[in-house]
């Protein structure tokens, strides 16, 4: 071959020349590196974590690719031929795309001066990628005088198709989306080339088993170590350069691992861990890569129980590949759950937990693996492909696996591959694995903290209620924050919010005793005050480390009260329906519960129909650096916003107050519209405690509820009320009898009397008279139910009510 003019250049010659290691660099438009390869790093000599942020023109002596000064467009400097690389350092890079331009440039190095080839690329498009360069050894392709970089249509080369499905290979590892775009402009611009002479001109692609530049390197350290080697023979049959290649394609391979490393496990969410590791493998060693993970990893309900089998359930969670869009997306679409078959590479690999490597898959292996799959045919996808499924272990337990498959034309998975294949799979199971626990630890704290916190019924007689509890963002997501609402007798509702000092499981383990004594105490009909004082002497017998703040408020919606005790809690805020003003309700503050020793006020408070009550805890606001009085007084205003409905009152109080991330603590928010019961809907009368008083007693519901418009519900409410009045006549150690209707959306009856024994079932014989009155009542009120009052006990029972 003419070396400095023309002539026809020997395909052997032509396949080694095209096949070079490249440095791949990609900047944004503020001139700033965005990706770094690791053939970047071994040709400049800067790592990746020096080189990603840093301006281009620092790292890469290649200034014609950059903007200059007075080249607006980018045409200047590539004036049709190479850079000398000794131009002044631009300000910044096109943010347009113009023409692509090459050139040589010179670049130190530990061995001295290296000769650079290059190749930019101006990049349009969505993504923030702007400038491509590509960027080689010259002293890589030695015996030649002329080699300048180029570009040619790969159209202009021998099997067109398959240069264009190569293109991925060299680019930095990024999702197929920035791929094919780059690859679409880089195919429009000029397919990277090499010109050996006036005529002649070889593709470049990517050699990334055993780069050139290990080869040159190889040499290199061959040549200082001959004279050494002359003292000490070699071994027969063991060439010294092969054994250099060896290594040297072993460290390329370790060099992989570790920049995979390096990037997955950068999170401990599961669903982004997954994606981190099976995009870690594309493009740059393999073309597909599908993840595929047991149910009960993705679940995370555990670590998986025993090993798999046929009727194990696998998930596919994330697929990623440089094949044209949507060529996978029906036979192996992501989310798809699937039990793999017998006498397949993938369940030989998930059963045996070692690497399955078949270096191509022909049509008499794609038909048999196909045949194993209901309506689906996998034969299109994988014939002709190299493959490699590596499974994701730790402590010996099969989480999953990976599918990877190169495509043809591309080197066949090896035994150097398998290998470096099941390094990959072992980190990244590690990696999965903390995900795994992490995400198991997040749901068992979830499953906690819904538990204790109650369902609440969001109306009551004469009361209308919404809440809204959130997770505090410290680890663990526990809090001790609670709300909770109690159905009283007397059509009265009491409102609890509390908040037990600290955070994790303890304090929410705390947080449930207090709410389940608060619970069984507001059953006892305690006035606030004393209800606090028995919380507290709780809080001693459970231990001295725990301190918890409560306001516990009673609303009677008859008598329109309010009566609260607060234990060192924050004040709740009253808005006033008549003016809509708000404000913080003066209490006495109290000390917290678990302090011992201290006493509770009981607070009374006049309220209106339509006003609002808002209780909530700390989290709220309270803002680290900021003083409380700025949060409570941002939650007057809040609160005061008009809002069509109960929840968007709560929604407008979060969103004005949540802080993002300045806030760590959990919030719980509890508002209470106090509706009252009107005087109209509530008839109630006093009878001596004597049987003949029983029918009078029924006589009175059937009148008021036929004055009430409620002659339907009469025949019902007259059978219940004989029950239960005839019941405390009969069985109460009493003088008088208090009977009660309260009209809401239900029908209400209240059976008052002095005696503070509770009635319970009985199992009466068939020949007894008496005994089966509560199973009446049972089986025909709505819900019923009995509580001690501070002077005896009620029994009630509601009613639904068919409205005309």
């Amino acid at each position: 071959m003419d070396r400095g003019t023309s002539g026809p250049v020997p395909a052997q010659r032509e396949a080694a020349l095209g096949r070079v290691p490249l440095a791949v660099v990609v900047a944004g438009a503020s001139g700033l590196v965005t990706h770094w390869s690791s053939g970047a790093r071994t040709l400049f000599g800067a790592g990746r974590a020096d080189a990603v942020g840093r301006p281009l023109a620092d790292l890469l002596p290649v200034y014609g690719a950059l903007h200059e000064p007075g080249d607006p467009d980018g045409r200047d400097a590539y004036a049709g031929g190479p850079d000398t690389g000794l131009g002044a350092e631009p300000p910044g890079i096109p943010a347009a795309p113009g023409y692509p331009r090459a050139g040589r440039a010179r670049a130190g190095d530990d061995d001295g001066t290296i000769d650079i080839l290059w190749w930019a690329y101006p990049l349009a498009g969505p993504g923030p990628e702007r400038l491509l360069v590509l960027a080689a050894d010259a002293t890589a392709l030695p015996g030649l005088e002329r080699v300048l970089p180029a570009f040619a249509p790969h159209t202009a080369f021998p099997d067109a198709d398959g240069l264009a499905r190569r293109l991925p290979d060299i680019l930095p590892g990024m999702g197929p989306a920035a791929s094919e775009r780059i690859v679409a402009q880089v195919l429009e611009l000029g397919y990277p080339a090499l010109e050996i002479s006036h005529h002649e001109q070889i593709p470049v692609t990517h050699d990334w088993g055993v780069p050139e530049y290990v080869r040159r390197r190889a040499r290199q350290q061959h040549t200082r170590a001959a004279a050494q080697r002359t003292a000490a023979p070699q071994a027969a049959g063991e060439p010294a350069e092969e054994t250099d290649l060896e290594h040297a394609a072993v460290r390329e391979r370790l060099e992989f691992l570790n920049e995979v490393s390096g990037g997955i496990g950068t999170s401990l969410d599961l669903e982004r861990t997954i994606r981190e590791v099976t995009s870690a493998a594309v493009p740059r060693f393999t073309d597909f890569a599908g993840t595929h993970l047991r149910a009960a990893v993705l679940a995370g309900e555990g670590f998986p129980d025993g090993p798999p089998d046929v009727t194990t359930v696998w998930h596919r969670v994330w697929v990623e590949h440089n094949d044209e869009p949507g060529r996978w997306d029906d036979t192996v679409p992501v989310g798809e759950a699937i039990a793999f078959p017998e006498h397949t590479p993938f369940f030989q690999c998930m059963v045996s937990g070692e690497p399955v490597l078949i270096p191509r898959i022909g049509e008499e292996l794609a038909n048999r693996i196909s045949g194993r799959f209901e309506k689906r045919d996998l034969r299109p996808l994988i014939t002709g492909r190299s493959m490699l499924v590596v499974p994701l272990k730790a402590r010996n337990v099969v989480l999953g696996f990976m599918v990877l498959m190169r495509r043809d034309g591309r080197e066949p998975f090896d035994d150097m591959d398998r290998t470096t294949g099941a390094e990959l799979a072992a980190r990244a199971g590690l990696v999965l694995d903390n995900a795994r626990m992490y995400t198991y630890q997040e749901n068992v704290a979830d499953t906690l903290q819904d538990s204790m916190l109650p369902q609440l019924t969001p109306r009551t007689a004469g009361c209308d209620t919404a809440t809204r509890y959130l997770p505090g963002t410290r680890l663990g997501r526990v809090g001790g924050d609670w709300f909770d609402s109690v159905k009283l007798p007397g059509s009265r509702t009491a409102l609890v919010v509390g908040d037990v000092m600290g955070h994790g499981l303890n304090s929410a383990a705390m947080m449930g005793q207090l709410r389940t004594a608060v619970q069984t105490m507001a059953a006892l009909d305690l006035p606030p005050g004393q209800l606090l004082r028995n919380l507290d002497d709780l809080a001693q017998r459970l231990g001295e480390h725990y301190l918890a703040t409560c306001l516990y408020a009673v609303y009677d919606p008859i008598r329109s009260e309010l009566r609260i005790a607060n234990a060192g809690h924050i004040p709740p805020v009253l808005v006033r329906a008549e003016d809509g003003r708000s404000s913080l309700l003066d209490l006495p503050t109290g000390a917290p519960i678990g302090v011992g020793g201290v006493p509770f006020e009981t607070t009374t408070v006049r309220v209106a129909p339509g006003d609002r009550l808002v209780l909530c805890t700390d989290g709220l606001v309270e803002v680290r650096g900021q003083d409380i009085g700025t949060g409570l007084a941002a939650l007057c205003e809040s609160a005061a916003h008009p809002a069509a409905s109960m929840d968007a009152a709560c929604d407008t109080i979060i969103r004005a107050l949540n802080t993002g991330d300045s806030r760590k603590d959990d919030v719980a928010l509890l508002m209470a519209r106090l509706n009252g019961i009107p005087p109209g809907h509530v008839a109630q009368w006093t009878f001596p405690a004597q049987a003949h008083e029983v029918p009078r007693a029924r006589r009175l519901v059937r009148d008021r509820l036929a004055a009430w418009g409620l002659r339907s519900a009469a025949p019902v409410a007259e059978q219940l009320v004989g029950e239960v009045v005839g019941n405390a006549v009969r069985h109460a150690d009493t003088r008088q009898v208090g009977l009660r209707l309260v009209r809401t959306e239900v029908l209400l009856c209240e059976v008052t009397d002095d005696d503070h024994t509770l009635p319970g079932l009985l199992d009466a014989a068939a020949d007894e008279e008496y005994g089966r009155g509560l199973r009446v009542v049972g089986a025909l009120a709505r819900e019923w139910g009995a509580s001690h009052t501070g002077r005896g006990k009620t029994v009630w029972f509601e009613q639904t009510l068919v409205r005309p």
